[in-house]
Formats: C-alpha cells, structure tokens, sequence
C-alpha cells in the first residue's frame, strides 16, 4: 500500500508494475499541471500591445517610447532567465512557477496604475523578471519526468500550451475593451486572475521529481551521457553556469533562436497596432480585425505543437531540420502579408501561417537543452538561452517602433519580420547536436 504526505511516498512499493504505474501517473500529472499552468502565463505579459492605443490616447506616449517599455520587460524577462533557470535547478521549478505568477499579479496591478512613462518603464520591467520564474524552472521540472525518448512530444506538448497562453491574451483583453466597454488599465488588472489559477492548481497537483515519492526515472528515458554521469549530489550553481556557459552549442542554438523570437515577438507586440490601431472600434472592414488579430496566437499555438514532435518522426531527433524549413516558408508568408489589406479575409488565413512558421521552432530549440546538457542543467541552460534570445528581442522592440512612427506606416512590420525569419534559418546551420 502507498501512502503520500507532502513530497514523499511513504511505505512501499510492492511489484515493479507498480512502481511504474505510479511513475506513469505522475509524469503525466506534470506535464499536463506545469502546462495547465503556462497556459495562462502570457496573460501577464503579452497584453501589452492591446494597451498601446489607449495609453498613447491618454498618456500621450510615442511608438517609439511604448517600445522601449516593451524591451526593458523583455530585457528584464532575459535577465530573469539567467538566473531564475538556475535557481530552478536549485530550489525547483514547482515552486519558482507559483511564485512567479504570484508575484506577475501583483506586478500587472502596479502597471495598471502608473500614470507615467517612467512608472511604466519600472512596473513593466518588473513584471518582466518575475515572468521569467516560470518556463525554465517549468521545463526543468518536466526534464526530471521524461526523458529522452518522449522530449519531443513533452516539448511540442509544453510550448504549444503557451502559445495558446497567447491566444488567451489576445482573446481577453478584446473581451475587455470590446465586450466590457473598460479603458487599458483593466487590461492588467483582470487578465491575470487566470494566471494566478493555473499556477496554484499546478502547485497543489505536481510533485517536483521523481525521487521525492522514493521512484526512479527508468535508464531507457534517459541518454547515454546522463546514464554515465551520475553524480550523489547535484553541482553547486557555479559549477552549473559553467558547464553551460563553456559549450559552445549554447551560442549557436542562442543565436538562431534570438532572430527567430525578435520575430515572434515584432508580430505578438505590433500586430495589434497594424490591425486595429486607435479607432479601431468605428472602422468598417469586410471582417472584425480583432478575429484578424487572434488568429496570429492561434498559429503559433499550432505551430509550436508541431515542430519538435516532427524533428523526431522526420528528423530522427535532429532539431536543425524542422527550425530551417518553419523558418523559411515564415519569411514567404510574412512578406506576402504586408501587401494585404487590413479587411481581407486572406488576413486571417495569412496571420495564422506566420504564426504558426514563426513560433513553431521554439518548441525544437528548448527540447535542444536537455538533449545537450542532461536533465541536471536543463534549467540553467533553457535559462542562459531564453536570456539570448529575450535580449535579441528586446532589441527589436523600440526599433520598429522608431520605423512605424518614421513612415507613418504600420505594415514595416512584415518586411522585418521576414528578414529576422531567414537569419535564424541561416544561423541555424550553425547548431549540431
């Protein structure tokens, strides 16, 4: 008989078939309570663009200055990563994810508040860093259930749940402004309600490994270099960060990864702002722009759902393949985008390709962490790498904005995008696993 309390199985075991039938059990509760929880993560953060209008209208802020507020949260999100990976490889990823969320509330109401470009800047950023306590501790508490075997699908799996994390933050806030009539500070003051369920349903459901309930991860799941090294006691932090930071493959995957999520993030930020702009309520299209808009998110999601599960029934496991060809025909259908117009419906099918070529890599390049760097580092890698990429995008964010508001035109948006879609294709070539 098992009797749980807290963390730990007490008592035994008895048969084999037992021991896995519990393992199987709990796997599947992680995967399925991290996940649960990361679908409402972005909630807090990818509501952004929505508010655009409405503090441009109120505050009287610039394009240009409304992107430096985004960058410094994805600045703050990429310093986040770097240590928070690690601090998941510590104090496990169960606990950093609910006290991110916790935390990300609170910091979302603070940015509703503000009534300055700076106070903005502050509550923005702030919400960045406490955002980056959850996917790198999450994928590490995933990496501590399923191995090597099934990385893809738990990838596909786990990404593609925050991209329809995504669509979720593009479905509340036009529910918010639309539906309910509210102004944009509401925008950051409801939406994070779900985020602070899901993390707490996460927290009371998923237990952090395996070796807390007196089980084992079956030597199959794992690879021949995880297999072999098997160390009694985990390595200090220091020791983590430099077996990260001396492998080179770090900053190949860090580098095609950091184009591909300026991209994602140039279309998750600005598209809003392409598609509906400030009367956006009294326009007249042959289709609400708001469904035009949504079906960006609801690509990535699918898109995300795919691609790391497709390296390994097509690629047998090799990431670099399906990153390349989601990446070229995202550069094709981006550039297609910019000459449709705002109304058409061929921007709905348009956007939903983008997204989902765009996004669709994120889950190849995080399944290449624990492939490269064992389950043991798989925090402290995901967070060194989500670092390079976040700051990347970061650096895109006031840049197009500066364009926007040079030309007078939103559609640069495409030809940027494009073109951020082929170098992460090219620099791609650079990953070996």
């Amino acid at each position: 008989m098992v009797v749980e309390t807290g963390q730990a199985v007490i008592g035994s075991v008895g048969s084999a078939s037992d021991r896995d039938a519990l393992y199987s059990r709990y796997k599947w509760t992680a995967l399925l309570g991290v996940s649960f929880c990361y679908l409402f993560y972005y909630t807090g953060r990818q509501t952004f663009g929505f508010a655009i209008p409405g503090i441009q209208k109120e505050l009287g802020l610039s394009k240009e200055m409304l992107g430096w507020v985004s960058a410094t949260m994805l600045w703050a999100y990429a310093v986040g990563q770097s240590i928070n990976g690690n601090l998941g490889d510590k104090f496990g990823g169960r606990t950093m994810m609910f006290a991110g969320a916790l935390l990300s509330f609170a910091a979302n109401w603070a940015t509703s508040f503000t009534t300055t470009f700076i106070g903005l800047l502050l509550a923005w950023g702030l919400n960045g860093y406490f955002q980056a306590m959850g996917f790198a501790p999450g994928s590490r508490l995933l990496s501590n259930w399923w191995g090597h075997k099934n990385r893809g699908f738990v990838y596909s799996f786990y990404v593609g749940m925050s991209g329809f994390s995504s669509v979720l933050a593009y479905f509340l806030p036009i529910i918010i402004l639309g539906s309910l009539g509210l102004d944009w500070r509401w925008i950051f003051r409801l939406s994070v309600f779900l985020m602070l369920f899901g993390a707490i349903v996460m927290y009371l459901a998923v237990r952090e490994k395996p070796e807390d309930l007196g089980l084992v991860q079956p030597a199959d799941e794992r690879t021949p270099e995880e297999v072999a090294d098997q160390p009694a006691a985990a390595p200090a932090s220091l020791a983590r960060y430099r077996a990260v930071l001396s492998n080179w493959r770090l900053y190949a995957a860090g580098l095609s990864i950091g184009f591909q999520n300026a991209a994602r993030y140039a279309l998750l930020v600005w598209i809003p702002v392409h598609f509906l702009g400030a009367n956006w309520k009294s326009a007249s299209s042959a289709i609400d722009p708001t469904w035009i808009t949504v079906a960006l998110p609801v690509g990535m999601a699918l898109g995300a759902s795919t691609n790391s599960w497709l390296s390994d029934v097509l690629f047998q496991s090799r990431r670099c393949p399906a990153i390349i060809s989601y990446m070229v025909l995202a550069a094709v259908i981006a550039m297609a985008m910019g000459y449709v117009p705002h109304g058409s419906p061929i921007g709905i099918f348009g956007l939903f390709l983008c997204g989902f070529f765009v996004f669709g890599p994120a889950s190849s390049f995080w399944a290449l962490c624990p492939d490269i760097f064992g389950r043991r580092l798989s925090g402290t890698a995901t967070g060194v790498l989500n670092f390079i990429s976040y700051a990347c995008a970061g650096l895109g964010e006031p840049l197009i904005g500066r364009a926007m508001d040079h030309t007078g035109d939103t559609s640069v948006i495409f030809p940027i995008v494009a073109g951020l879609c082929i170098a992460s294709a090219v620099s791609s070539l650079l990953i070996r696993r």
